[in-house]
């Protein structure tokens, strides 16, 4: 009773400093600063905020449960994201600040014309709902687990409370509220995760070089693989994917860069993405390292864990562990989920607004109202996954961006490298296709390719699918001029 109760406090104390954080960060609430945050946030708080930003709930739980199966294989995928943030920073950065966009999408518009704005549009709605549905089902299946169930709140009012708090703090301030609390959240997610580290290390009786070393004889930090090029954690798949699943994922998705794109400048915006790639390979780290902890200590007290999203919240929760440790989980996990939940509340909505009605000069009133449409369908999805669980949630969200960010960076790569024409009315269904090739060959590829799997590879294949139908759907203006 006692550790239920401090628990909701310290939550209710965040979520109090976050509505605070909140606050301070709004000033004079239209749309423009709902849509960009006015473009004068500091460079330094947007890094710090651009750090956190793809990390959620999710991260929290599923990067450490990961170390059992693929040890610190991740980080290959991490390194990859390094590289591909320096690509968003020079190439994508500068291409939205000439063109003045409110959503990335708007660019499309210009190249292609309105059906591929409207097709590259719909592709992010589809892809951030459900993948932030998602993520919130499993954010709130653990508080559901570690709090909820203990003063018998329901699962659906639980999912309600927290998407009603993510609107409500975002109701106002939009982008500019979520980058304050998006840095806050960093900060947080840090301390939670070193001091859960200092907690264990003090269950394990051992100091950190020894538990270091104890977890590298162990397998449990492998980090390179290069023997089995048909595995899905092969180096030359995760290095490559993890250069183009940044690009599509951050550089071409409005929640992502609605963030970076409330910079002063496009030289601090390229500034706090390249700082926000190298803090982030930091935390990750972190979070690996906590994972390969954890495992020490299921080992240690001779327990299994099914399921690599359980593995924190089973240690945690376990008989003879300090009260502590569960209650830095639910705080990290609240602080992860919130700012994304608000970040995703607010991108899906500018989406909306700019590029499905076509509206920038969309009234104050109607913009809320689209902001609370949104919050229903992000409830009614996360309810309707309450029966629905994965292995590892984290790489089923990558794989699902897989097929539906590949199309985008598709059509950007083309835009981009291409001064072709294309017919815009082809462009929906090209981007509607080319998935639908992929999903083919990735479910018979054992069969039709001697046992090969693909991992997150499926991205670039779908991007390639998709400028192939772009360039049989082309001509060249200068021939016909």
């Amino acid at each position: 009773m006692t550790t239920a109760l401090l628990t909701l406090a310290v939550i209710v104390a965040y979520v109090s400093l976050l509505f605070v954080v909140a606050h301070l960060s709004w000033r004079g609430g239209d749309n423009a600063k709902f849509f960009t945050g006015g473009r004068n946030q500091r460079w330094w708080v947007v890094a710090l905020a651009m750090v956190g930003a793809p990390m959620t709930g999710i991260t929290f739980v599923s990067v450490p449960g990961m170390v059992g199966a693929s040890g610190f294989a991740y980080l290959q995928m991490v390194a990859g994201f390094i590289v591909g943030s320096i690509v968003i920073a020079y190439f994508l950065i500068p291409l939205y600040y000439k063109y003045n966009v409110t959503s990335l999408y708007e660019y499309l518009d210009s190249r292609f014309g309105v059906r591929s704005h409207s097709a590259g549009a719909w592709l992010f709605l589809v892809s951030k709902v459900v993948s932030a549905s998602l993520r919130l089902f499993v954010v709130c299946v653990v508080i559901q687990q570690l709090l909820c169930n203990f003063f018998g709140v329901p699962f659906w009012a639980t999912v309600t409370v927290f998407i009603a708090l993510a609107w409500l703090y975002t109701y106002r301030g939009g982008v500019g509220a979520v980058v304050w609390t998006d840095a806050l959240k960093t900060v947080a997610m840090v301390l939670c995760v070193v001091m859960c580290a200092v907690f264990l290390l003090r269950e394990l009786g051992l100091p950190l070089g020894e538990a270091m070393t104890q977890a590298v004889d162990s397998g449990l930090t492998k980090t390179l693989y290069f023997d089995d090029i048909d595995s899905s954690h092969h180096f030359a798949k995760m290095f490559l994917s993890g250069v183009f699943m940044i690009v599509a994922m951050t550089g071409l998705d409005q929640d992502m860069m609605q963030r970076a794109l409330s910079s002063r400048s496009q030289g601090s915006a390229q500034r706090n993405m390249v700082v926000a790639s190298l803090l982030q390979t930091v935390v990750i780290a972190l979070l690996l390292g906590l994972g390969a902890l954890l495992y020490l200590y299921l080992a240690k007290v001779g327990a299994v864990v099914a399921k690599p999203d359980e593995v924190f919240a089973f240690v945690a929760t376990r008989e003879g562990m300090p009260a502590i440790v569960s209650i830095l989980l639910v705080l990290g996990v609240v602080s992860a989920s919130f700012s994304s939940t608000g970040g995703a509340l607010t991108s899906l909505t500018t989406a909306f607004a700019v590029d499905i009605l076509r509206d920038k000069t969309i009234s104050t009133k109607a913009r809320k109202w689209i902001h609370c449409g949104v919050a229903l369908v992000l409830l009614a999805l996360v309810l309707a996954f309450e029966r629905w669980s994965s292995a590892s949630t984290i790489e089923l969200v990558y794989r699902l961006a897989s097929y539906t960010y590949g199309p985008l960076l598709g059509l950007f790569a083309f835009g981009v490298a291409s001064k072709r024409k294309v017919c815009d009315r082809a462009v929906p269904v090209i981007a509607v296709v080319a998935p639908l090739l992929c999903a083919l060959l990735d479910y018979n590829s054992q069969a039709w390719f001697g046992g090969y799997s693909f991992g997150f590879e499926i991205l670039l294949l779908n991007a390639a699918f998709t400028i192939l139908g772009l360039q049989l759907f082309s001509h060249n203006p200068k021939k016909l001029s």
